[in-house]
C-alpha cells in the first residue's frame, strides 16, 4: 500500500511540474538528512545507554578471553556449526534416483509393449499380441507400485518426522 501511495504521489507531482526529478531534490537534501540522524544518535540519551553497553562489554571481557585462552591451551576449544546431514541428504538422493530409473523401466516397458503391438501373433490376451499385454501390464503393475509407495510410504515417513 506503501508503494502504490509513492507511486501515486510521483504521478501527482509529475502532473503538477513535468520537469521536477524527484532524485535530484533527494540527492541534494541526503547530506542534511544524514546530518540530523547523526546528531539524533549522539543525544545524550542515546549515548547514555550506549555507554552503559560498553561498560558491561569491557567488564565481561577479561573472563571471556581467559576461558577462550584455557579452552585453546587443553585443546578444548570447540566450535559447533549446524550444518546439513548428509546422511539424510543421500537417502533423499538415492530414493529420487530409485523413482527415475523406475519411471525410466516403466516408460520402457510401455514403449516395448507399444512395438510389440504391431507383430501378429498366435498368442494372444484379450485380443492383442499376448507378449505386449504382458509388457504392458507389467509396466501398469510397477506403475501402480511406485504410486502407492509414493502416497503412503511417504506420507508415514513425513508424519514420523
Amino acid at each position: 500500500m506503501l508503494a502504490k501511495a509513492l507511486l501515486n504521489l510521483d504521478l501527482v507531482v509529475y502532473s503538477l511540474d513535468p520537469n521536477f526529478d524527484p532524485n535530484i531534490i533527494i540527492r541534494e537534501r541526503a547530506n542534511e538528512i544524514l546530518q540530523r540522524n547523526i546528531l539524533r544518535s549522539v543525544e545524550p540519551n542515546n549515548l547514555l545507554s550506549s555507554v552503559v553497553d560498553l561498560k558491561e562489554f569491557v567488564e565481561k571481557l577479561p573472563p571471556r578471553v581467559n576461558k577462550i585462552l584455557d579452552a585453546a591451551g587443553n585443546n578444548d576449544l570447540r566450535f559447533k556449526v549446524d550444518a546439513i546431514d548428509e546422511k539424510v541428504v543421500l537417502e533423499g538422493l538415492q530414493k529420487v534416483a530409485n523413482r527415475i530409473t523406475l519411471g525410466l523401466v516403466v516408460a520402457a516397458l510401455i514403449v516395448g509393449a507399444a512395438m510389440l503391438m504391431r507383430v501378429e501373433t498366435s498368442f494372444r490376451i484379450f485380443g492383442y499380441p499376448g507378449l505386449a499385454m504382458i509388457f504392458f501390464l507389467l509396466a501398469a503393475a510397477a506403475g501402480l507400485v511406485l504410486v502407492f509407495s509414493i502416497l503412503f510410504y511417504d506420507e508415514k515417513r513425513r508424519k514420523k518426522h
